[in-house]
């Protein structure tokens, strides 16, 4: 079930129908033509009742710039690379370079121009259940950075939001941070660096160990774990790894019976987990008490994997040797902000500000990375890397390329009957299908019908419509498709 149309490289057109979260009884089309060349469209947003047809045809005359199919809002600073990218897929930005409160981030998406919406964000912005209902423009969720926990992701799904991310392009930049921490802790760095800028001449081995022959136990083997357990083999560690799921070692790694097993038998603990309900308080007294003594913690991943009062205690009593932390269970919401932590003070402590991925490279392509996979979802309504819709990432029919073509996207709940009831849509329209494509996911399922007509033919609207229409649909849209 994996076949899609192909189409010209000319104007793009929009049909996006959101129902209610509850009823399905009501329905907002969003139609866009978006033609380089003379004929420019415009865009028409109303509103229509579940059966009814909807007009969205219009053509205009004349030589403006092109309308833009979507409308992005980036917020935090989010690098500048998203927005060439953006801007390439017909998408206009607005920057606010800060975060923002539920109802400011509902104002900012209501006040955008007609049209989907995409918003940009990254760890401090939160896009809540609340924040989802109240836009029902919203079309797409960028998470510029790795984790999605600040995104209700199931609330994003049953509205048909896709939401993407950036799950490779910090991971060297974590890495390295990781492996320098490693150094630091091992050769009492952070105390002897205070020493001298307090005019202490602190030149003694007491404590100092490198990092060579030493075991670095690494607490998911994903890609930053797996990363830094090339980076720590390169430097002579012998790697060890705890995982949820069987992971094929790179290297040498091998990977630790438990995590029991892994910390009894570490020098170095890394933490690379997500924030779930089952790595929230993983680290606790008990965790702490079957290390080895002398070993050092570090976490880069989620701050509510640690208990801060229990690394402070180990700490205090010398069985922990020394700990690196750049993520907390509560962190500012701004530079400006207080910062405080139960482990400021401690000689044999790194703190630093959530800075993992904090550099040029990564946020430049972190930036790239989601931009790119928005703009092919707004595009043609590939899934390729969503974390929330069923991933379905179609090319067009090689019989279709060069020609002209669309695409209705159909989000739908996931029940039985569903695509029997489309099919019979279909039937019905008599238009000439040139392929399907479904995917599903938990409660919803993505759906393409790739169509062998020109997205400004009437009959391509109307089928898009009738799709729409039906009460297991939750968000329909007709896209002109390009050769890919």
């Amino acid at each position: 079930m994996i076949v899609a149309a192909s189409g010209h490289s000319g104007g793009a057109r929009h049909c996006s129908s959101t129902g209610p979260r509850a009823d399905h009884s009501t329905a907002s089309c969003i139609a866009v033509s978006a033609d380089v060349g003379t004929n420019v469209g415009a865009t028409i947003a109303g509103t229509c009742t579940r059966g009814e047809p909807i007009v969205e045809r219009v053509a205009i005359s004349g030589h403006a710039p092109p309308v833009p199919r979507a409308h992005a809002l980036l917020l935090e600073k989010v690098h500048a690379s998203a927005d060439d990218e953006l801007a390439r897929h017909g998408v206009s930005v607005r920057r606010v370079d800060k975060g923002l409160d539920e109802d400011e981030l509902i104002a900012e998406l209501l006040a955008a121009p007609a049209g989907p919406v995409v918003v940009g964000i990254r760890s401090k912005t939160r896009v809540t259940a609340r924040v989802i209902e109240a836009a029902p423009a919203l079309a797409a969720i960028g998470a510029f950075c790795i984790g999605t926990d600040q995104i209700d992701l199931v609330a994003a799904r049953r509205a048909g939001i896709a939401v993407f991310n950036a799950p490779f392009s910090s991971t060297r930049s974590v890495a390295e941070l990781v492996m320098a921490e490693l150094v630091m802790l091992s050769r009492q760095v952070f105390a002897r660096s205070r020493a001298a800028h307090e005019g202490r001449w602190a030149k003694n081995a007491a404590g100092s160990h490198e990092i060579r022959n030493k075991t670095l136990g690494i607490v998911g083997y994903g890609h930053i774990g797996s990363q830094l357990s090339v980076l720590a083999e390169a430097f002579g560690m012998q790697v060890i790894f705890h995982d949820v799921v069987a992971k094929l070692p790179l290297g040498n790694a091998r990977q630790a019976a438990s995590l029991d097993d892994l910390l009894a038998r570490s020098d170095f603990v890394s933490l690379h987990v997500p924030d779930t309900e089952n790595t929230r308080r993983m680290i606790g007294a008990a965790e702490l008490a079957k290390m080895k003594p002398d070993a050092h913690l570090v976490n880069a991943s989620r701050g509510r994997v640690v208990e801060l009062q229990a690394l402070r205690e180990a700490l205090d009593s010398g069985h922990v040797a020394g700990a690196a932390l750049d993520v907390y269970p509560q962190e500012p919401a701004g530079e400006s902000d207080p910062f405080v932590c139960d482990l400021q003070g401690l000689d044999n402590v790194i703190l630093t500000p959530h800075i993992g991925g904090s550099t040029q490279e990564a946020q430049a392509m972190i930036g790239l990375e989601v931009a790119v996979a928005i703009g092919r979802f707004l595009g043609d309504g590939r899934t390729l890397g969503c974390v929330n819709l069923p991933q379905l990432d179609l090319p067009p029919p090689a019989g279709m390329r060069g020609g002209p073509g669309c695409r209705v996207v159909n989000v739908h709940r996931n029940v039985p009957g569903v695509l029997s009831q489309i099919n019979r849509v279909i039937a019905e329209s008599n238009v000439n299908i040139a392929g399907q494509g479904l995917a599903t996911l938990e409660d919803v399922g993505l759906l393409f019908v790739d169509l062998q007509l020109a997205p400004s033919e009437a009959a391509a609207g109307q089928l898009c419509a009738a799709i729409a229409a039906l009460d297991t649909s939750v968000r329909t849209r007709l896209v002109a498709l390009q050769s890919l």
